[in-house]
Order: C-alpha cells, then sequence, then structure tokens
C-alpha cells in the first residue's frame, strides 16, 4: 500500500514539476544555431536561406538607414487602430448576441454566414468603397478581427452559470449590472482566447493588405525585397512580423493575468 502511495505521489510530483524559465530560450537558440550551421556549410544556399547573423547585421543596418522606422511605423498604425476596433466591437456585439435572445435569433446566422469568407478576398471591395488609402487596409484588418472575438465573446457567455444570473438578478441587478459584474467576468477567459486567435489574424491580413495595396509597410517591404531576390532583407520582415506576433502574444497574456487573477 505505502509503495502505491510512493508512485502516486511521484506521479503528482511529475506533473506538478515546473518547468525551468529558460527553457524556451534553449529551444530557439538550439535552432538558430542549427540553422546557422546549415547556412554556413553550404547545406542550403544563403540566397534561399541566409544565416541569422547575416541578416541581424543586415536588419541592423537597415535600422540605421532609418527604412525599417517608416515600415514598421505604418504597419504598426494599420493594425493597432484596426486591431482595437475590432476587439471592442467584437467583444460588444458578442455580449449582446449571447445575453439577448432576440439578438442570438437575428445576429448570429448572419455572424456564422459571414465568418467563413476570407477577409483578405473582400480587400478590393474595399478599396473600390473606401479608396486604396488607410482606411480600406484598417477596415480589413478591423473585420477579420471582429470574427474570431465576437464568435469567443458569444460561446463564453453562453457558458456563463445561468443560476448566478438567476441570483444576481433575485437580489434586485437590472440587465446593465448583470453584463458588467456577472456575464463579462464569466466571459472573460473565452474573450481573451478570441483576442489571440484575433492577434495572428491581424497580422496575416495587415501582410496580405500591404503586399496588395500599399508602397509602404512591412508587408510591401517583404515583397519588394523578395522581387528583388534580396532574401537577407526579405528576412529582416519577416523577423519583425515575427516579434511583432511574440510582442502581441506576451501583451495579452500580461492583461489576461491581470484582468483573470483567478484563472491560474
Amino acid at each position: 500500500m505505502d509503495k502505491q502511495k510512493k508512485v502516486i505521489t511521484n506521479r503528482v510530483a511529475f506533473l506538478d514539476k515546473k518547468v525551468p524559465f529558460y527553457a524556451s530560450f534553449v529551444g530557439i537558440l538550439g535552432l538558430l544555431i542549427l540553422w546557422e550551421i546549415i547556412s554556413r556549410i553550404g547545406i542550403v544556399s544563403p540566397l534561399f536561406l541566409p544565416a541569422p547573423s547575416e541578416i541581424i547585421v543586415t536588419g541592423w543596418q537597415m535600422l540605421v538607414s532609418g527604412e525599417i522606422y517608416g515600415n514598421l511605423t505604418a504597419s504598426l498604425y494599420r493594425i493597432v487602430i484596426g486591431y482595437a476596433i475590432g476587439s471592442v466591437l467584437g467583444i460588444i456585439f458578442g455580449l449582446i448576441l449571447g445575453f439577448f435572445k432576440l439578438a442570438d435569433a437575428v445576429g448570429t446566422p448572419i455572424v456564422y454566414s459571414i465568418y467563413p469568407i476570407p477577409k483578405i478576398a473582400l480587400l478590393p471591395l474595399f478599396i473600390l468603397w473606401l479608396g486604396i488609402g488607410e482606411l480600406s487596409k484598417v477596415t480589413i484588418i478591423a473585420l477579420g478581427v471582429f470574427f474570431p472575438v465576437v464568435i469567443n465573446t458569444f460561446s463564453g457567455v453562453k457558458s456563463v452559470d445561468p443560476m448566478l444570473v438567476k441570483a444576481a438578478v433575485t437580489f434586485g441587478s437590472n440587465r446593465v449590472n448583470v453584463i458588467r459584474k456577472v456575464i463579462l467576468p464569466g466571459s472573460l477567459p473565452m474573450i481573451f482566447a478570441g483576442l489571440k486567435l484575433a492577434a495572428g489574424t491581424s497580422l496575416l491580413l495587415l501582410v496580405s493588405a500591404e503586399m496588395i495595396a500599399a508602397q509602404e509597410g512591412i508587408g510591401s517591404m517583404v515583397l519588394h525585397y523578395g522581387n528583388l531576390m534580396i532574401t537577407s532583407k526579405l528576412m529582416v520582415g519577416v523577423l519583425i512580423l515575427s516579434l511583432l506576433g511574440l510582442t502581441f502574444n506576451r501583451g495579452l497574456k500580461w492583461l489576461e493575468n491581470r484582468l483573470i487573477p483567478w484563472k491560474e
């Protein structure tokens, strides 16, 4: 019996064992070293896969010259505004669709019928309506962000325990207070899941829109150097996009831990 308890204790301890904070960095470092070796010994031509050290040097040169600054500023402007608008509208509409039965009956079929449409396919239409300037790009990003957020918010509202809602109403809470103090806190885990999913979608739409209809931006820069076959500068753009995605993810994770301390 004691032996069986010891085995069970060891299994539980294995599940609870914390991974060292540097484990992720070791994995990335190992991948970069392998990449460097493959490029340096000529297994893959530098034209197709430049070494990480070459990409870093090229990126520094582009940063010093100011080339990265202009493209990065243009991309950040588009993605921040588009993401903010899409997220706010997605959360509001998700709460409405999930809480009010009439809104659910009318709005949910519309959301689910439009959601499968590839949003980048609508860009030419938005350019026709809104022009080739910033508004069409911001709108396509906001639209792409809206749907994952509204669907996850809707699912979060539906997952809230109905007994909590009934208890709040019984104690005299009006609809606004029920949404603010019961529905919204209970939906936050699903809302953040939608926000994280939408972050990746927003980057994808940003790059696609800039490749199609922009003279400035990271997506436009990647396409330009791809056409010129200057792979090192192309990879600098890819690296910047990767860092943007990582920053989005870490920022949302930090905000989630602050707003949902009970999740852990």
